[in-house]
């Protein structure tokens, strides 16, 4: 019987089987600000205060950064220094850190077959590269820091083939919502999904971060695409002294990918050559509609940038919108770059020219905003479009209202001040 991708990523890893669950090597352990420094002060109170090998931790703060109180200067100050003195290299301080879904692959820490965990739901972004990678608790993180191993019961893979060309206005981020809302939030809990098909295989690396990041809502414990010569162009720079060529390190590659007679649970198709601009609703990332059934709402506040939508493509989709245009005088707008990276093309191409001329607010990158914490929260009873993951009540703040849509849309609905359907600015 063939297995999926994960099954041959769980085989080479596995250490240990006990009954139907599988103790696995890691290759990498991601840490921020937030999550990482309870689970390192447990460790502490336990005198087990070591890592499995500090060259495969990666840290960065990007929560709440530059720090605004003092509790989390001392998140910042815990991380600082176990970083320190662990020697920790790859730490990504203020300055030099960047949004950690974003950092981390600029980086090229990410590989196809690799097993990531972190404290963090949006950990499966890294799927993006057909890596293993998931959100764990402080439990499981504490495991990986001190032994470089994590327990997961046997993948059930969904495999989701996406076809058809994308219309005018329509990104990935509205293929995702359409996703999210065909399966449900519950509809792949404690399942991986894979996604595939031939509208996948033409996204650029940054459009498929932005598939695999949001497999999370729907309950997926990691969202996976099949390494091809997309990752191979991307990762390059970090790889090309291991290959010969780029067509040896894609042969390479496509040991990750499924076997024929790979046994799913269940395979949808979806084809997306019809697909309109989509947003969320209410305070569930599944509940989803067309743009135009909730044009001409009005919103406080346009939020772009995080985890999901802070990249390049998406500010350049955004500046060719906004090009020569103000935003509507009663919105205001935060754009957050994902990295600095990001934010230093952004600013050779003129996007920042472009964002500030139109009077938009442009920030470090942070992922402040996107759930309430800074540089962007709501307050009650205000709404917001934003190119975020997460709608849930109170999210962005206390008694705010949050539409999820792709960068397009909140383009366009930051001229006109309420929700607005991109494909008019296009």
């Amino acid at each position: 019987m063939g297995k999926t991708v994960v099954e041959k990523i769980f085989e080479k890893h596995l250490i240990e089987k006990i009954e139907d669950i599988n103790i696995i090597s890691l290759d990498l352990v991601f840490g921020h600000e937030v999550t990482t420094p309870p689970a390192i002060l447990d460790l502490q109170a336990k005198g087990k205060d070591r890592v499995f090998n500090p060259d495969k931790i990666k840290l960065v703060i990007d929560h709440v950064t530059p720090a605004k109180d003092t509790q989390t200067a001392i998140q910042h100050k815990i991380l600082r220094e176990w970083a320190k003195k662990h020697g920790i290299k790859d730490f990504f301080d203020v300055g030099r850190n960047g949004v950690c879904h974003a950092i981390f692959p600029e980086k090229g820490f990410v590989r196809p077959g690799y097993t990531i965990i972190m404290g963090d739901s949006h950990t499966c972004t890294h799927g993006a590269f057909g890596a293993f990678a998931a959100g764990v608790g402080t439990t499981d993180l504490e495991g990986g820091i001190l032994k470089g191993v994590c327990a997961f019961k046997d993948p059930k893979t969904i495999k989701i083939e996406v076809d058809g060309k994308l219309p005018k206005g329509v990104y990935s981020k509205d293929v995702i919502l359409y996703i999210i809302k065909t399966l449900g939030v519950n509809g792949a809990t404690d399942r991986v999904i894979e996604f595939t098909g031939s509208a996948i295989r033409k996204m650029t690396m940054d459009e498929r971060m932005t598939i695999t990041n949001m497999a999370i809502e729907a309950g997926g414990t990691s969202g996976i695409v099949y390494p091809d010569e997309e990752t191979v162009e991307y990762l390059w720079p970090f790889i090309k002294n291991e290959y010969k060529s780029k067509k040896e390190a894609l042969n390479d590659f496509k040991k990750w990918w499924p076997d024929e007679d790979a046994v799913y649970e269940k395979i949808i198709k979806i084809d997306v050559s019809k697909l309109e601009p989509m947003i969320t609703d209410e305070y569930k990332p599944d509940v989803v509609k067309p743009v135009k059934e909730l044009e001409g709402k009005k919103v406080d506040q346009v939020y772009i940038g995080s985890c999901t939508n802070g990249r390049l493509d998406d500010l350049r989709v955004v500046a060719k919108i906004l090009k020569g245009r103000k935003i509507n005088p009663d919105v205001r707008v935060i754009v957050s770059p994902a990295t600095p990276k990001i934010f230093n093309q952004a600013l050779k191409e003129g996007i920042i020219d472009i964002l500030m001329e139109a009077e938009v607010s442009v920030t470090n990158p942070t992922c402040g905003a996107c759930l309430g914490m800074s540089n962007g929260v709501l307050a009650p009873g205000e709404v917001a479009v934003a190119t975020t993951n997460r709608n849930f009540n109170g999210r962005m703040g206390k008694g705010g209202m949050v539409h999820l849509a792709s960068p397009a849309t909140a383009a366009a609905t930051a001229i006109e001040g309420k929700i607005t359907d991109p494909r008019k600015y296009l």
